[in-house]
C-alpha cells in the first residue's frame, strides 16, 4: 500500500465556515488496504460512501456505524489529491475545532505539492481494470463509464449561465492536461455570494480560492487555464468516486459525465460499487 513517507503539517480556514482546521496527515504503513481515514474528537470517519450524510454544495462524511456526531467537510478536493497521487493508505487527525477540510486555494495543488513534498512509501494497489459498462441518469444529468485499453480518461460537459461555460465540454488526459485539473479553483456566481453567506456558508470564500463568474460574462480572478472551472468538475468527480475505495484514474475506463454534481457522483459511486 501506498502512503506518505513523513508527517505533514497544515492549517487553514474552512471555505464554508472560515473556522481554521489544523491537521496532522499522518502515514500509515499497514500492509492491509485501509484507505483515507480522518479522525476527529477522537472519532474515526472512513472516506467511503456509506458515510457520506450530506452531498447539497460539498461533501460531508460521518460515522454513520456508530451513531457518532463527529463529521468532517469537504473532502472531495483532498481525496483527489490522493487519487492523483496514488495514495492508499492515509491517517488525518484534526487537531482543532474547525471540521471542514480547509480549503487552501480552492484546488488541489496544495495538497498534492504536500505530498510530494513528504514523499512516498511503499506502492499502491493494483486495481482490476473494469470490465462492464455502467450508466447513471437524473433529469438532464448523466454519467457514463465505459471500459477501455488505456489509461482512465474523464469527460465532463457543464451547462451554465456564461458564455465560456454554456454547454461547454472539457477533458482529462492523463498524459497531457493533468496539472490543469490538479490546480482547477472551485467557482460560483459572484451573485449568489451574499445570499449564501446570509445563509451562514461560503464564509471563507477570497478572490484567491474561488473563481467568481461575473454576470456580464467574465471572471473575479485570472483563470489558471481556459474553461478553468469546468475542470474543476472532473477534479471533484475523481475525488467523489475515491469514495469508493477504489482508485477511479486506475481503472482503465472512459468516463462521461454530463450537468452532474456531487448526490449524482455519489450515486454513481455506489451504482458501480459492487464491481469493483
Amino acid at each position: 500500500m501506498k502512503t506518505v513517507k513523513s508527517k505533514i503539517t497544515a492549517k487553514g480556514n474552512g471555505l464554508m465556515t472560515n473556522l481554521e482546521a489544523q491537521l496532522e496527515i499522518c502515514p500509515n504503513t499497514s500492509n492491509e488496504k485501509q484507505g483515507i481515514r480522518f479522525f476527529i474528537n477522537d472519532k474515526l470517519i472512513e472516506a467511503k460512501t456509506s458515510n457520506v450524510v450530506s452531498t447539497e454544495h460539498f461533501v460531508v462524511l460521518a460515522n454513520t456505524q456508530d451513531g457518532a456526531d463527529a463529521k468532517i467537510a469537504l473532502v472531495e478536493h483532498f481525496l483527489a489529491a490522493c487519487a492523483i497521487c496514488r495514495i492508499d493508505n492515509l491517517d488525518v487527525h484534526f487537531k482543532s475545532q474547525g471540521y471542514e477540510v480547509p480549503i487552501m486555494d480552492g484546488s488541489a495543488k496544495v495538497w498534492v505539492d504536500l505530498f510530494n513534498e513528504a514523499g512516498f512509501y511503499g506502492e499502491s494497489e493494483k486495481v482490476k481494470p473494469i470490465n462492464n459498462h455502467f450508466v447513471f441518469s437524473y433529469n438532464n444529468s448523466m454519467i457514463v463509464l465505459m471500459p477501455n485499453q488505456g489509461k482512465t480518461t474523464i469527460t465532463y460537459a457543464v451547462n451554465y449561465n456564461h458564455p465560456d461555460l454554456k454547454n461547454r465540454w472539457v477533458n482529462l488526459n492523463q498524459d497531457t492536461n493533468m496539472n490543469e485539473i490538479v490546480e482547477a479553483r472551485t467557482f460560483g456566481y459572484l451573485k449568489d455570494l451574499e445570499t449564501f453567506q446570509k445563509m451562514g456558508i461560503s464564509k471563507g470564500v477570497t478572490i484567491e480560492n474561488t473563481v467568481g463568474m461575473t454576470e456580464d460574462g467574465g471572471y473575479t480572478t485570472q483563470l489558471r487555464s481556459v474553461f478553468e472551472p469546468a475542470k474543476h468538475k472532473i477534479l471533484d468527480i475523481i475525488g467523489d468516486l475515491y469514495l469508493t475505495g477504489v482508485n477511479p484514474l486506475e481503472l482503465n475506463a472512459n468516463i462521461f459525465a454530463k450537468e452532474a454534481g456531487h448526490a449524482l457522483h455519489i450515486q454513481f459511486a455506489k451504482n458501480i460499487e459492487k464491481s469493483l
